[in-house]
């Protein structure tokens, strides 16, 4: 099925029967994705009495209960009530979901004992474009991201002067494929964060980060549509599934 899209006075085609998927789904257990140093997450029947809800048990249906963190177990996208003392939540903030979108790849700098995002290679790789999206995969790049367990292994993150670059360029989306845009242990500072949703004068209410994303070998750098479908929960952040679409015109 094409279908065709009209961005800043050009139309631009794409193919909704070819979706790329960059989510990382919620599996349950050891073998799912971890931060934050939480227990894994579980899916497991209801049970009350001799009933189990679990048609290989005697049930009529699966009946199961689903435990976890979006920020610690499942890609997620999140708003500004992430780090605002006032509820904020994404479900009533984010009210549009298709955009144009870059997708680049970039290999994390050394800063001290930390690997980072510098303002000069996100310089170097979007260059003169203005996407309303912009999704980071960093190398490397092994399909292990889905599984890994990050607590405790400081993983790369993005300085505050490359968030600066960003909201000057008017990046109002980003999605990373690491569990936060910040230092695993920054003693709360959260720089990136707070740049990003220029949360100290006038917050950034419409847009969002979206973490734990996976972008698959396959998928090469360049421009696409992108649908950020987030689930309808009054959280500050929500589990998410973005979905990528090559253009043509």
């Amino acid at each position: 099925m094409i279908a065709s899209i009209k961005y800043n006075s050009k139309n631009y085609k794409i193919d909704l029967s070819k979706p790329l998927d960059i989510s990382i789904p919620l599996l349950g257990g050891d073998k799912n994705v971890n931060a934050w140093y939480l227990e894994p997450p579980k899916i497991e029947p209801h049970k009350e009495g001799n009933y189990i809800g679990k048609v290989s048990e005697g049930a009529s249906t699966n009946f199961n209960y689903i435990w976890f963190n979006p920020h610690s177990h499942v890609t997620h996208t999140e708003c500004f009530g992430h780090i605002t003392k006032e509820f904020h939540s994404v479900n009533r903030n984010l009210k549009q979901f298709f955009f144009f979108a870059e997708v680049i790849t970039l290999i994390p700098e050394s800063f001290g004992e930390d690997l980072v995002i510098t303002a000069e290679l996100l310089q170097n790789s979007i260059g003169d474009k203005n996407p309303e999206a912009l999704v980071i995969r960093t190398i490397p790049n092994l399909p292990n991201k889905q599984t890994k367990h990050y607590s405790n292994t400081n993983p790369p993150y993005l300085l505050k002067d490359a968030v600066e670059f960003l909201v000057k360029k008017e990046i109002a989306h980003l999605l990373i494929d690491l569990p936060s845009v910040d230092k695993e242990k920054d003693d709360g500072a959260l720089l990136a964060h707070k740049a990003f949703w220029n949360i100290d004068s006038n917050p950034r209410r419409n847009a969002t980060i979206t973490e734990f994303i996976y972008v698959a070998n396959d998928i090469a750098d360049g421009s696409y549509v992108l649908n950020l479908q987030v689930a309808p929960f009054e959280n500050d952040a929500s589990p998410s599934r973005p979905v990528l679409y090559r253009i043509f015109e």
